[in-house]
């Protein structure tokens, strides 16, 4: 065995045990990884600080479990690959989460400094490739830095809008050791500024009287909402003012359903008739139509943690950077006392609303209920709908299937909805099951994939029989990429819709048996909900095989602005 006692005297350190102690002051309590020879000493540093280390099957899942345990904890999610192909095989999910605001950090290995572009092994320019897709890219320089650049790295996760940031680590330097006193430590809860702004108290007073007077005011809660754990403050603003809520991304679950703010289906009409619309925590982007869907009549105000988004690709009449949370319940303090029984005026046009959320439910009940085989995705969203309990996580990973599931789907509690984000990235359902269940084990998770989508990470489905964590996963299987071939077949007529976009009838149940899960195969829609039962008594990780209509569309597949 080595002798360390000479390191003890001098009382040495190296660079993967400063790295791990600074993942340590900052929270984190796992790291995903796929090992790789420039990494190990990390893994050292992890096991004497009592960081837990997942291995998993591709640096893909790594990324994206970092990124789900972000979005389930509050915390920063860490990642650990090798240089080389191990970091770019996390590129998908260090972008996945840039794009959905995700607080993550990234560390990739790389050669020895001695070695700099003589062509070591796996050697890559990771810095150049990492910095457009995240807050913050750069290689630790030195030993005794290896702690202040982890923590500079999380400070920087936090500018702003959340998102990733990346550190490549030399060789040589994770495994230097230096003498403890020459080595910045930061201190756990020192090294960080609170990032919660209640905004600008003008921007604030002016939005309050808009409310005040509006007559149908309505108001979008997006992910940030769940980002800055914002659901109290959102809560108490719909009920004081009285506002019609509605939710997008992780902002789902924000009201619970059934309650008389919480409205799904009748947003379009609302953005088209509301007086004032209020945006919170999401952009203008393609879910938003680009903010074309808004009434040009409408006052439009905007709300985000990033200057940047505010009046990008639509004009607003009011913009307020700040936090979520504190804007609104400044929002909700400016107003008190000011009401004058304005919000009891809204009654009708909640009334008018829930009138058309109605009518749009009725239209779909048919396919909601359809006894059709190959099962309707609206049926088989719709049972796993009625599936869900108060403590169910959802997490939908797939096109047209998870498409139909946005409509359906409702989470009973906030923070309880996960999927990729606008990336659209298919493959996180894996991942996001390993992170959700291993930060929450007392919660249930139940997952929705395409087919095409668990393919890609579907692997990783036996991290999960090997980490003893139960969900119930369902797939929606149509042997195809559906929400493409719709695309084709649009553009190109049906005799040209399966180039490129049909797969072989898998069964997903085989498979999870095959890796010692529980599987089962359903086409008959009566048979869905017991089967989810027996997933959910199993104890194990499972997959639902569901046989669905592979001609059967959303309609958001089919609204899609790029088929425009």
């Amino acid at each position: 065995m080595p002798d360390d006692s000479q390191d003890r005297q001098q009382d040495l350190i190296s660079g993967g045990h400063l790295v791990a102690k600074a993942l340590k002051a900052e929270g984190v309590d796992v790291i995903y990884t796929l090992c790789g020879g420039h990494i190990i000493d990390i893994y050292d540093g992890c096991v004497d600080e009592g960081i837990e280390v997942v291995d998993v099957r591709h640096e893909q899942v790594a990324a994206h479990a970092a990124d789900g345990y972000a979005r389930i904890t509050g915390k920063p999610g860490c990642a650990v690959v090798t240089a080389g192909p191990g970091t770019t095989d996390a590129v998908t999910g260090v972008a996945n989460a840039f794009r959905a605001e995700s607080p993550m950090l990234l560390i990739g290995g790389q050669g020895a400094h001695t070695q700099h572009k003589m062509g070591s092994l796996q050697d890559l320019p990771h810095v150049d490739m990492m910095t457009p897709i995240t807050k913050f890219a750069a290689t630790v320089p030195d030993t005794a830095r290896a702690a202040d650049m982890v923590s500079m790295a999380f400070r920087e996760c936090y500018h702003g809008a959340p998102g990733p940031s990346f550190l490549e680590i030399p060789r040589d330097v994770l495994d230097a050791k230096v003498p403890v006193e020459k080595a910045r430590v930061p201190e756990a809860g020192r090294y960080r500024a609170s990032t919660r702004s209640a905004g600008d108290p003008e921007a604030v007073e002016k939005l309050a009287d808009l409310l005040v007077h509006a007559e149908k005011p309505a108001i979008l809660l997006g992910s940030q909402v769940w980002t800055t754990r914002a659901t109290d403050a959102a809560v108490e603003f719909v009920r004081a003012l009285n506002v019609p809520a509605y939710m997008n991304g992780a902002g789902r679950g924000t009201l619970p359903p059934g309650d008389p703010h919480h409205f799904q289906l009748s947003r379009r009409y609302a953005f088209a008739n509301a007086d004032v619309i209020v945006i919170v925590g999401t952009p203008f982007d393609f879910r938003m139509g680009y903010g074309k869907r808004l009434s040009p009549a409408a006052t439009v105000v905007q709300i985000d943690l990033d200057y940047r988004t505010v009046g990008k690709n639509r004009d607003v009449d009011l913009g307020i950077v700040g936090d979520a949370g504190r804007v609104l319940k400044s929002v909700v303090e400016s107003v008190s006392g000011r009401l004058n029984g304005g919000s009891v005026k809204r009654k009708a046009w909640l009334e008018e609303l829930r009138t058309a959320e109605q009518t749009a439910l009725e239209k779909r009940l048919p396919q909601l209920r359809s006894e059709a085989s190959p099962i309707h995705p609206y049926r088989l969203v719709s049972e796993i709908n009625d599936f869900l309990t108060e403590d169910s996580i959802y997490i939908g990973d797939g096109g047209d299937i998870v498409t139909f599931s946005g409509q359906v789907v409702q989470p009973k509690s906030p923070g309880h909805w996960m999927d990729p984000g606008p990336l659209g990235t298919l493959g996180v359902g894996v991942p996001f099951v390993l992170a959700a269940k291993q930060a929450r084990p007392d919660k249930e998770v139940v997952a929705l994939f395409g087919d095409g989508a668990f393919s890609l990470t579907g692997w990783d489905f036996e991290t999960l029989v090997r980490y003893n964590l139960p969900f119930v996963g369902i797939v929606g299987n149509n042997s195809s990429m559906n929400q493409i071939r719709y695309g084709q077949a649009q553009k190109y007529g049906l005799e040209r819709e399966r180039v490129g976009n049909t797969l072989g009838d898998v069964h997903y149940d085989q498979f999870a048996r095959m890796l010692g899960g529980y599987g089962e195969e359903v086409r008959d829609p009566a048979d869905i909900a017991p089967a989810l039962r027996r997933a959910r008594e199993s104890g194990l990780p499972s997959l639902i095989n569901v046989w669905v209509d592979p001609d059967a569309y959303a309609p958001g597949t089919m609204n899609q602005t790029m088929y425009k």
